[in-house]
């Protein structure tokens, strides 16, 4: 359509499934940071005063329950939970973690002149485009700029009597296909119950504004703040969290195709999180290099299988390459298999709990390796490729 709205949600780190997401997330960087060779794949439930760890591993037997006990605590403390009904010393925290299944050992591991293989089967997407700066789409952008500018303030001080639960939902108007302005803009925060709903909405408008682009913010009465009147109840004791629940946040915010994988909990040997970072590390490139203004790359493997069953590149119309060369040229580029991937973006290392709130993509590369996915260094190798 010419002109059309679309709208996409964030939640912040305290949202009860972040919570979930963060606690698996440091136990992946727990056992990576011990032993690069790790297996994880662990799944969190925290509600009222309890966190319930579970899933399957395969590290040194050196870490313990009381490691994994100890860096949930530290998670929630950081994410700032000392609340009556969640607090992260009162807070009964409950590791039900055994060792990964051999059957499924022996089909990831390498051996012999077998190469590691897929550690599940499925379908992933990645997906760029030049709405943002961040070859981000805008809506999930701006979504996640806001919520990340109140947690800043949060934790400096600058917003007292703000709580940690927070969601934003963000409405784009488009025209000719290019975002023009927030039609409405939602913002829900936990908040002390001496706020009352004009001050928290006083509290909120600044960071709102600064967040989004000059004569883009929407009519006074499509800004929706703590909509329900009241939210003090927040976090775990408002709602039950589990890991894996948020994966259009995640994401693209539902700007693009989603395979429907989880990636908080799991190591890199699990396609679902690896392949989907090689896909957005690819779209993104793509588009950097000014061959399309938008692109979506799907990759599917099956368990067990190293490489990729199939490699689809759709630039929607607004391709300089032919899609089919381009696919060729990617796969020539980086090896899709999960060792070609996690060797490429240096994926073995305890880089994961960072991820775990305000989306995956579109964040800044850190020196350490961390968002190494949202590099562009293929740009030169792809704009000689098509003589671009």
């Amino acid at each position: 359509m010419a002109s059309h709205l679309f709208t996409s949600e964030s939640v912040s780190e305290g949202h009860p499934d972040k919570v979930c997401d963060r606690i698996s997330d440091t136990v992946v960087d727990l056992y990576l940071g011990a032993d690069a060779g790790s297996r994880v794949g662990c799944e969190t439930l925290c509600t009222t005063n309890l966190v319930v760890i579970a899933g399957e591993v395969r590290g040194p037997r050196s870490i313990g329950s009381k490691d994994v006990e100890d860096g949930a605590r530290e998670v929630i403390r950081d994410i700032g939970y000392e609340q009556d009904g969640f607090h992260w010393e009162r807070a009964t925290v409950q590791v039900h973690l055994h060792q990964q299944s051999g059957d499924i050992a022996q089909g990831v591991d390498a051996s012999g002149n077998k190469d590691e293989g897929a550690g599940d089967q499925g379908l992933m997407f990645g997906y760029a485009c030049r709405e943002t700066p961040a070859l981000m789409p805008a809506p999930i952008h701006y979504s996640h700029r806001i919520l990340m500018r109140l947690s800043e303030a949060r934790h400096a001080g600058e917003v007292p009597g703000l709580g940690p639960d927070s969601k934003s939902q963000v409405t784009l108007r488009y025209e000719n296909g290019k975002p023009v302005e927030a039609t409405s803009v939602v913002v829900s925060t936990q908040h002390h119950e001496s706020l009352d709903q004009v001050q928290v909405r006083e509290l909120v408008r600044p960071y709102v504004e600064e967040v989004l682009p000059d004569g883009w913010m929407c009519p006074e009465d499509e800004f929706y703040v703590n909509p329900t009147g009241r939210f003090v109840i927040g976090g775990p004791d408002g709602d039950c969290g589990l890991t894996g629940r948020k994966i259009i946040v995640d994401t693209y915010g539902g700007s693009a195709p989603h395979g429907g994988g989880a990636f908080s909990g799991k190591d890199p040997s699990k396609v679902d999180r690896s392949a989907a970072y090689a896909a957005r590390y690819l779209a993104k490139n793509v588009v950097a290099a000014g061959l399309a203004e938008r692109c979506t790359i799907q990759v599917a493997y099956a368990i067990g299988v190293s490489k990729p069953l199939s490699v689809y590149v759709d630039t929607g119309g607004t391709g300089r390459a032919d899609e089919s060369k381009l696919s060729d040229v990617l796969r020539e580029l980086v090896d899709l298999s999960p060792r070609g991937i996690r060797e490429h973006l240096g994926l073995s290392r305890p880089i994961y709990s960072r991820t775990s709130a305000y989306g995956h993509f579109g964040r800044e590369p850190d020196a350490d390796g961390g968002f190494s996915w949202e590099r562009t260094d293929l740009v030169p190798d792809l704009k000689s490729a098509f003589g671009a």
